[in-house]
């Protein structure tokens, strides 16, 4: 399982990872690099493929462990980790096919479409590109107040804000520049998807567009897509819904990969 931006393995993440496990599921979770308690400048991903090739590395090493090499494994992303690890699939082609075979993908709110209001100012990457690389690891960027767009249950807000590995800086210079870069990348690439996948959104969220889930299932040359829109939720939907919300997205998931581990 890999978490989104600013977030972290620990804290209300964990919600996820234990729902799995009392289905009876192995769960494996990785901090990405500069957060959490792992290495690096906190939020800074400034090579994404090398922060993604990292995190990815950890589960190639459990997939092909001797206890689990035999048995149907999932990539669970949510937000920015889904664009994290979608980006570097295609190159190590976890997706297109290889012998460390991942019969699923399950998405949360995937961050493939920026909103509008969301995007970094291009005169502002411009111009600090124009410094050859100094300004890369400055918190320079607008957050536009993500956290309050990402999270519906006001009272989860407070949980999260209290995580003391959450990181609260404003983005950094060359982290909006990869995000930029990568999204658009991968939106070109949504075709080369063949495996399974199901992605599921909130109709509310404001911190990545719902048309991200709706092009990649539209796009994706799987034959096994599932595309769940959940109408009124936010980004965070498991962590930053009340408790009736996120059973829903749960029961929707758990069903998903009950049905495909059965083929399996």
């Amino acid at each position: 399982m890999s978490h989104g931006y600013g977030s972290n393995t620990s804290w209300m993440f964990q919600k996820i990872c234990m729902s799995f496990s009392t289905w009876g599921y192995a769960v494996f979770a990785a901090n990405l690099l500069g957060h959490g308690r792992s290495n690096g400048i906190r939020c800074y991903m400034g090579d994404m493929k090398k922060v993604a090739a990292t995190s990815l590395s950890f589960f190639k090493h459990v997939r092909c462990s001797d206890p689990y090499i035999h048995l149907p494994a999932f990539l669970f992303g949510e937000s920015m980790g889904v664009l994290l690890n979608f980006s570097c699939t295609f190159s190590l082609s976890l997706i297109l096919g290889s012998s460390i075979c991942y019969p699923g993908l399950i998405f949360s709110a995937p961050l493939f479409v920026i909103p509008e209001d969301m995007k970094p100012s291009k005169p502002h990457l411009f111009a600090y590109g124009l410094l050859f690389g100094l300004a890369d690891t400055w918190t320079a960027m607008p957050d536009n107040k993500m956290v309050g767009k990402a999270i519906h249950y006001t009272e989860r807000l407070k949980i999260i804000a209290s995580n003391p590995q959450r990181y609260t800086g404003k983005p950094r210079v060359r982290t909006m520049r990869e995000i930029l870069r990568k999204t658009q990348y991968v939106q070109e690439n949504f075709g080369r998807v063949i495996i399974p996948l199901m992605t599921v959104h909130g109709t509310y969220d404001g911190v990545t567009c719902p048309s991200s889930s709706t092009l990649l299932y539209e796009k994706a040359s799987s034959a096994d897509k599932t595309l769940k829109l959940y109408d009124g939720m936010y980004h965070s939907l498991i962590q930053g819904e009340p408790d009736e919300n996120a059973a829903i997205v749960f029961k929707d998931m758990r069903e998903w990969i009950d049905e495909r581990v059965k083929r399996y």
